[in-house]
């Protein structure tokens, strides 16, 4: 299990197969990356704000919990801070276990909890100026089917 938290891009294709590479115990790899979006065509760039330390211990708390809900053999969390331009990877979830059920299913729980409660702020520089990225209410209601 390992949790990353980055200013530095990273490259997808390389992480998921340096991650699922000579793995005979599992029977499903499921990943997911996620990727800075420009809805309106104006937006500049996204930064990123976290408190190191703190932000490892929450996601990490996403893992372990994810890990003792589902038959996982691994888990990576990939995360980035600091200024990101549109199409620049923002994070990445790759899980692997015995059966794809747990697979897809732990890597969905993972990245509804990070983009809901881990400790990171995202703010939008455009050409109509900067904002913070507020919480949306379906990202919310994501989080209610694990409960």
């Amino acid at each position: 299990m390992a949790v990353r938290v980055q200013a530095e891009g990273f490259d997808p294709g390389a992480e998921l197969s340096g991650f699922a590479c000579g793995r005979t115990d599992v029977g499903a790899v499921v990943s997911f990356t996620g990727v800075v979006r420009d809805t309106d065509g104006g937006l500049d760039r996204m930064e990123i704000e976290h408190y190191p330390g703190m932000t490892e211990r929450a996601i990490a708390a996403m893992v372990e919990t994810a890990t003792a809900r589902w038959d996982l053999a691994d888990c990576l969390v990939i995360h980035r801070h600091g200024a990101m331009m549109p199409g620049e990877q923002i994070m990445m979830v790759a899980t692997a276990a015995p059966h794809r059920v747990a697979a897809f299913e732990a890597a969905e729980f993972l990245m509804d909890y990070l983009k809901s409660r881990a400790p990171f702020w995202k703010k939008e520089f455009g050409t109509d100026g900067s904002g913070w990225v507020e919480s949306k209410d379906e990202d919310e209601d994501a989080l209610s089917r694990w409960e």
